[in-house]
This record gives C-alpha cells, structure tokens and sequence, in this order.
C-alpha cells in the first residue's frame, strides 16, 4: 500500500526503522531544536492532499513530511513519523478519520501528535465524535491558506480549539440532538471536581481561552493552567476539547445557556 513521505520525514522515518533508540529519542531532540512544525496530511482525495501539502509548503516555519490515503496509513504514518499535526480528513475508506483519531490520542507514545479534523461542512455530524475521540479541532476544507496555516501552528502549539465559540456551538447542536449518553458515564469524575474547578471547566465550555478565564476569576493564566491539567487527570480528558464535551454529557453545561 501506497504511503507518501516527503524530505526529512522520508529519511528520518528509515534511520528510525534501522534504530529504534532513534526513534524513541525523537520527541526529546525536538523540544530543544527549532524546527519547522511537521504536519501529516490524510485524506482519500489525491487532489485535496496536493492542495494542502501546496499551501502548507508555501509558509516558513512549516513542513509536509507524508500524506496518507486512508486513517489506518494516517495511524502508522504517525507512529512511524511523529509529526506535530495530524490534518485528519473523517469520511475515508478502511479506517476512517474518527477511529484514527481514538488510536492516536489513545496512543500513549503519540502523547505529542495533535489531530486537526477536516471537514466540508461547519456542522458535520461527524466532528462531535471526532472531538470526542480526541481531536484537538477543526478546519473547514474550503479554509483560506492563511487560516490553514494558523490552525496548523495554534494546534501544534498545543491549544486545543479552533475557533472555540464555533465549537462550543458545534457541541451544543449535537448534544442537543444525539441520544443521551448514560448519566453515571458522563458523570463519571465530575463529582470529584472542586468547586473552582467545576467554575473553570464551566468557563471552557462556555468557549474561553486560558487569559480571558483568569480575568473573569481574577487569578493567574498559569493558575488556569494548572486547575485545568488537574481537571483533564479527574475526568481522563486529553485535551480542552474533550473537557467541552464531558462539560456538555455531564449536564454541568446545558446546550444554549451562556
């Protein structure tokens, strides 16, 4: 089966084959260097990957390193590459992007690889679940190059939402309509919060970022920032998005009410 690798990606996914230790020693060696952010691009459309890798070759500080056709390549693409970013398409043959999204953020040794969803429509069926398996956002397929290669950098910088307004009303929509997920599941770790930390993760899916959160309670960003690292370890979240939607199933926050 076909899977695209593309300059440092190509030569650094076969040193790494050859020597495990290099692999393993991958991460750590890219925190300290300054390098480009390294994106894998996975959709089934060989014209919709050429675009982006276009776009996304264009910007300095940013680099295609592979493509794949379908989610189970995007999975040991990933495994093999460690990109920053994974610009992950939904609808694809074999494994599609939701299941490949749950086996990367799962992963623990792909702690780092970010997953950027794509979609044709803002309110896709499909992105709740992708959130909820633990995609870090979405980006609309017909997105302006500059907007891709913003949502590529805010990602990899770790921020877990594009445009958290749109995805609060995302979440909302489908909360709203979906069936009902099980009281003592989507409960489960809530009752373990404190009270500021049910604040918090109330103002999160309300759809604030870290600074406005702090003005709003009068206290640090990087006081947030550690409420919100507890927060994630009580209810098993891997990210701000996956707090939105456990906000959301638990009832703490209720589809329309600010």
């Amino acid at each position: 089966m076909e899977q695209t690798l593309y300059g440092e990606g190509a030569a650094s996914a076969s040193s790494q084959a050859a020597n495990p230790a290099s692999m393993a020693n991958a991460p750590s060696q890219a925190v300290g260097a300054q390098r480009p952010v390294r994106v894998l691009v996975a959709d089934d459309q060989d014209l919709v990957r050429s675009g982006f890798r276009m776009i996304l070759s264009s910007y300095d500080g940013i680099e295609v390193v592979g493509e794949a056709r379908d989610g189970d390549q995007a999975v040991q693409l990933a495994e093999r590459l460690r990109p920053d970013v994974v610009l992950m398409d939904i609808r694809m043959p074999r494994v599609n992007g939701i299941d490949a999204t749950r086996a990367i953020r799962s992963n623990a040794v792909l702690a780092d690889v970010q997953v950027l969803i794509l979609t044709t429509f803002d309110l896709d069926e499909y992105v709740y679940d992708a959130l909820s398996a633990g995609a870090g956002g979405f980006l609309l397929k017909d997105a302006e190059p500059d907007e891709i290669a913003s949502a590529v950098r805010v990602v990899a910088a770790g921020e877990a939402l594009i445009e958290p307004s749109i995805t609060r009303r995302l979440i909302e929509t489908f909360v709203a309509t979906r069936p009902g997920v099980p009281a003592g599941d989507a409960a489960r770790g809530i009752d373990q919060l404190t009270d500021r930390e049910r604040e918090i993760l109330t103002l999160v899916a309300r759809g604030l970022n870290n600074d406005q959160i702090g003005e709003r309670l009068f206290i640090s960003p990087a006081t947030v920032k550690t409420h919100l690292a507890r927060i994630m370890a009580k209810l098993d979240a891997h990210d701000r998005a996956q707090l939105v939607v456990r906000a959301y199933e638990s009832g703490l926050v209720k589809p329309g009410v600010m």
